[in-house]
């Protein structure tokens, strides 16, 4: 992907388990990417690389983007206060501020928890 211009980033279920929200481990890694669809193998391990639209791919290639697909996939019902906590302690400075610089980009259902990861103050 780095001779290409294509942005890409891992899908909510694995970005999920990279994260460490989700004991869940995908048999298969799905990648989402504004580049061309297609399935590798890499070893024993499928990889497959499905088209997104650019919505769907802010941050990509970085731990924000991560994080934005690991909570699309938890939807709002599953970003509870303990997963919160958990990104909050494991992102690091300049992950938060790319967080927190793509907030206004992210649907709406996702800014409180974002706010609380970064700790920005809510929009009034």
């Amino acid at each position: 992907m780095e001779r290409s211009a294509a942005e890409w980033q891992f899908s909510g279920a694995a970005a999920a388990n990279l994260l460490g929200l989700s004991e869940q481990v995908p048999s298969r890694w799905v990648v989402v990417t504004s580049g061309n669809p297609r399935k590798v193998r890499i070893g024993k391990t499928g990889v497959e690389f499905r088209h997104a639209a650019p919505r769907n791919l802010l941050g990509g290639g970085r731990p924000a983007g991560l994080v934005f697909q690991a909570l699309r996939y938890l939807g709002a019902r599953g970003v509870t206060p303990a997963r919160i906590s958990h990104l909050r302690g494991r992102l690091d400075k300049k992950a938060k501020k790319e967080l927190a610089d793509l907030c206004p980009l992210m649907p709406r259902w996702m800014e409180p928890a974002v706010q609380q990861i970064v700790g920005m103050k809510a929009r009034e």
